[in-house]
């Protein structure tokens, strides 16, 4: 089968649960079959190194190119664009004539029996394919997490217009779920939610995945009363979690144990944060090559998010590697994880600081709940498996391609596009 996969942003370093995801998709895919994977890259991205990660694609075609940032004249451009298309700047903000016009390119010559939009902000850098059926791959609900972070806002102003992002990014959301040939979301949660969005859409689930081999216990001492989180810091609700846990839960915690440590991994934190978690003697590391050996030597894994969607890479990572793990319910939402075995599910500040407490005084209940996750993920979650499911149902939507006619995902990004 040829398979075209389109994604915006990047793909390698993989610092982000997207890209992992992505990487491990398509490393398993490209080994079965013929996968041309068109992206972009900009400062930081490594496109070589992508090709040395995906050593049996096809072909790589990695196009210059950044999404304008707040506050510069390109974004300024991009809102304008953003409200006189009615498209949410999200989604505006990442259309590009290179990448819409390669990917024509490709199709025309005959490159692809699948077309796979990785995540919603691909759709506009699909051209009219009108024999090549589309899969949307959803990493996330994005229109409930634009919901979310307005909720979270207390600005009145700022508020107003992020509700109008989040109610702009559900009807675009619709739309490229009601055109796609199959939309993939990664946990029943978010099938259920976006076929509820969509009610004509074709919606699997396809959980994530771990390497169960790489993220693995380790022998190394943990560090007493030491917490960790890991996860892209220039990701809003990655800050927003960790500026609400220095805020609101950790003072409680050191009201029962004063000398806790919390380290926060991920790339490229902002001043904001460091400048406000500094105060409280929190470590902030940035980029890192491997997660790893932080995740090794805390003696729990906390995910205190309050907005956010999709499935937490991070937190199959920790339980592959035999941490307890502590999470409020959005956290952990869509991960088939039973609360009080696998993890431990706390959304208050007083009882997610007390289920830390609890765990750090307990060693053999944290120790419990770290075997528990690792066997449920090697059991269930390996990339070879999670894979063959996004093979199986790719197969069966060019089949049926085969056989029926229909519109596809690019008929949206044509609306979308440019003029």
């Amino acid at each position: 089968m040829r398979i075209l996969w389109v994604k915006m942003g990047g793909l390698w370093p993989s610092t982000a649960g997207g890209r992992i995801r992505s990487l491990e998709t398509l490393s398993c895919l490209s080994r079965r079959h013929d996968v041309t994977v068109v992206t972009t890259h900009g400062p930081g991205d490594d496109p070589d190194g992508l090709r040395r990660r995906l050593p049996y694609c096809e072909r790589i075609v990695s196009i210059p190119f950044t999404a304008p940032r707040a506050g510069t004249p390109a974004f300024a451009r991009a809102l304008a664009g953003s409200w006189c298309s009615g498209s949410p700047v999200d989604l505006w903000k990442w259309q590009s004539r290179d990448v819409l016009e390669q990917v024509r390119s490709l199709v025309a010559a005959g490159g692809a029996e699948v077309c796979v939009a990785d995540f919603l902000v691909s759709v506009g850098n699909i051209p009219l394919l009108p024999r090549v059926p589309t899969v949307l791959f959803q990493h996330n609900v994005e229109h409930m997490i634009w919901r979310r972070i307005a909720d979270l806002e207390r600005r009145p102003l700022r508020r107003a217009l992020l509700e109008i992002e989040a109610w702009k990014m559900r009807q675009a959301e619709r739309r490229a779920c009601t055109a796609a040939d199959l939309v993939v979301a990664v946990s029943d949660d978010d099938c259920q939610r976006l076929h509820a969005l969509a009610p004509r859409s074709r919606c699997v689930a396809i959980p994530t995945g771990v390497d169960t081999a790489y993220f693995r216990p380790s022998t190394a001492r943990e560090v007493p009363r030491r917490l960790v989180f890991t996860g892209s810091m220039d990701w809003f609700p990655n800050e927003d979690a960790i500026l609400y846990f220095v805020d609101a839960i950790l003072p409680r915690i050191r009201a029962e144990i004063d000398d806790i440590s919390l380290t926060v991994v991920g790339r490229n934190p902002s001043a904001r944060l460091r400048a406000a978690v500094e105060p409280a003697g929190v470590t902030v590391t940035g980029t890192v090559d491997d997660v790893r050996p932080y995740v090794d030597e805390a003696a729990l894994y906390i995910v205190p998010l309050r907005a956010g969607g999709g499935t937490r890479l991070k937190i199959f990572e920790a339980l592959s590697m035999g941490k307890a793990v502590v999470s409020t319910r959005v956290g952990a939402e869509g991960l088939a994880l039973t609360a009080g075995r696998d993890v431990v599910i706390a959304d208050e500040p007083d009882a997610f600081a007390a289920s830390v407490v609890t765990l750090l005084r307990d060693p053999a209940r944290r120790l419990a709940i770290g075997r528990a996750g690792r066997q449920l993920v090697q059991s269930r979650y390996s990339w070879e498996r999670v894979s063959s499911e996004f093979e199986h149902h790719c197969q069966s939507v060019a089949r049926i391609r085969r056989a029926t006619s229909g519109t596809s995902l690019a008929a949206l990004a044509r609306e979308q596009s440019p003029s």
